[in-house]
């Protein structure tokens, strides 16, 4: 079984150099010691913070620094672009009317990043 995720939990992007943590508002009224998090909490900078540095070369800034550098891949800031909600959740645990956020998670980001869930933010409350 997994856990279930809440505001807090420690994020890792395949392309970020440092991790990050979600945020969730209290718009769905479960919570925790944090709000619980469902499927839709993937708006960037609201609930995805930035990573640090960004190292995919799908990212056009980093594309253009690494182009000006003359190939020297040249990380730039980070920017989530999240367009996509986190797969696959929880269907059969219902958080504000979508499925719950489980820390078996993965968000894409349109730079080609997988955002994944290293720390649920919480150790007690499990989902199927």
């Amino acid at each position: 079984m997994g856990q279930v995720v809440c505001g807090g939990a420690l994020l890792k992007c395949s392309f970020g150099v440092a991790p990050s943590s979600l945020m969730v508002l209290p718009a769905n009224l479960v919570t925790t010691v944090m709000p619980i998090a469902n499927i839709m909490d993937n708006k960037p900078l609201v609930n995805i913070l930035p990573f640090g540095m960004c190292q995919s070369l799908a990212n056009p800034m980093v594309a253009a620094a690494t182009a000006a550098a003359l190939g020297v891949l040249t990380p730039m800031p980070c920017i989530p672009v999240t367009a996509a909600p986190w797969a696959p959740g929880c269907p059969t645990v219902q958080i504000g009317n979508m499925p719950a956020l489980n820390n078996s998670s993965k968000l894409m980001c349109n730079w080609a990043g997988v955002i994944q869930i290293n720390m649920a933010g919480q150790m007690t409350i499990q989902v199927p």
